[in-house]
């Protein structure tokens, strides 16, 4: 295979793009995940016509990449969200579906894929949809389970069923329908994820008019970027100063973050072809690893000394567990240690980002909603 030709070029770019939009999740919460729910709609069209590789291969990567971007928006309702009920509403359909896809995985029933739908991403856009016309701090609870609970029983379930039981593809069917003697492939594609995505934008413009019935008058003009942290937890130093004085090594955050990382990584493995370590090995050994990363940040913020750049944190953290594997390989190869070298890269990577922004965000969280969680 030419690592230079056109259909790798087309493949690393349609993975890249995959990889880096959801990093903007963040700072553009609404336009960044309906770009990444668009390229997901469209990246088997643009790689069928344009790459000779196999589709089914593809669609491995596609599922771990779906997890992956969902979980870049739950750790995003960490850092922006500042309604209370809304973050644990939302923190609570993602890890009800990311428990539904680990059972799957496991075990090839579609059922828990329909009992557990991914009603997380849909609830994400309705409240960013609210946020950016009104102030979301005086939406109550009541309205936001509703909402929930519409998005679970009306949409999520019927397209699980429609999807993982029955089994149909919507793509498929809009081009029997309407594209039965195409004039290309490319043509039949890109028509039919237009039609997709057109009838996508409708029912979300037809989310906002209702909206504005029930909630009008709006309170500002449209929102789209996220607003700026609290002036108490926006620097690093403020930051680590409540992790210093409010985590503990072992507690509630080395907990959900070794949960968070090791089933998103037994899903990833589970989905990745020529996968050969066992679930079990493989979460003991991120286990491992989350552990040092969680000593290592209490280590630092002891000393004081804070890295007020993401990048320059993820990048720095990435160098630790790099040189941590490295050494580790000379001791033991179980588990996450015996996997190939570019599968190991790939998984510590992911157990980097997750934990970075993990800590960066549930300070922010923390201190913003430090009342509410006192009741808790």
């Amino acid at each position: 295979m030419d690592i230079l030709g056109p259909d790798v070029i087309v493949l690393w770019s349609v993975l890249l793009a995959r990889f880096i939009l959801p990093l903007f999740i963040p700072k553009y919460p609404l336009p960044a995940i309906l770009l990444c729910f668009l390229l997901d709609a469209v990246d088997q069209a643009v790689l069928q016509p344009f790459t000779g590789f196999g589709i089914s291969a593809y669609q491995s990567y596609d599922k771990a990449l779906d997890i992956f971007y969902l979980s870049i928006a739950m750790l995003t309702t960490l850092r922006n969200w500042n309604n209370f009920h809304a973050v644990l509403i939302a923190r609570a359909l993602f890890y009800l579906r990311l428990l539904g896809v680990l059972v799957f995985e496991l075990t090839g029933y579609r059922f828990f894929l329909l009992l557990l739908p991914n009603a997380f991403e849909y609830f994400f856009i309705f409240y960013e949809v609210i946020r950016g016309y009104w102030s979301t701090d005086r939406i109550d609870r009541s309205f936001l389970i509703r909402g929930a609970i519409l998005i679970w029983f009306l949409i999520k379930i019927p397209q699980e069923y429609w999807l993982h039981v029955a089994r149909l593809d919507v793509s498929d069917i809009v081009k029997n329908w309407i594209f039965r003697n195409p004039v290309s492939l490319l043509i039949s594609e890109v028509a039919t994820h237009l039609i997709i995505l057109t009838v996508v934008l409708i029912l979300i413009s037809a989310c906002i008019i209702i909206l504005r019935r029930i909630l009008r008058p709006v309170h500002h003009p449209l929102v789209l970027a996220a607003a700026p942290l609290p002036e108490n937890i926006d620097e690093s130093w403020e930051r680590d100063r409540l992790i210093l004085y409010g985590w503990k090594l072992f507690d509630r955050h080395l907990l959900e973050k070794v949960l968070l990382v090791g089933f998103i990584s037994v899903i990833f493995a589970r989905m990745l072809p020529v996968m050969n370590t066992s679930p079990v090995e493989l979460f003991a050994g991120i286990a491992v690893f989350v552990l040092v990363n969680t000593l290592l940040r209490l280590q630092i913020v002891q000393r004081g000394r804070s890295v007020e750049s993401v990048v320059i944190s993820f990048i720095l953290l990435a160098g630790i567990n790099a040189l941590l594997a490295f050494l580790a390989h000379f001791l033991i190869k179980r588990g996450i240690l015996s996997l190939p070298g570019q599968q190991m890269l790939f998984f510590l990577l992911l157990l980097t980002l997750i934990v970075t922004l993990y800590d960066r965000w549930r300070p922010v969280f923390e201190v913003r909603f430090q009342s509410e969680l006192f009741k808790y």
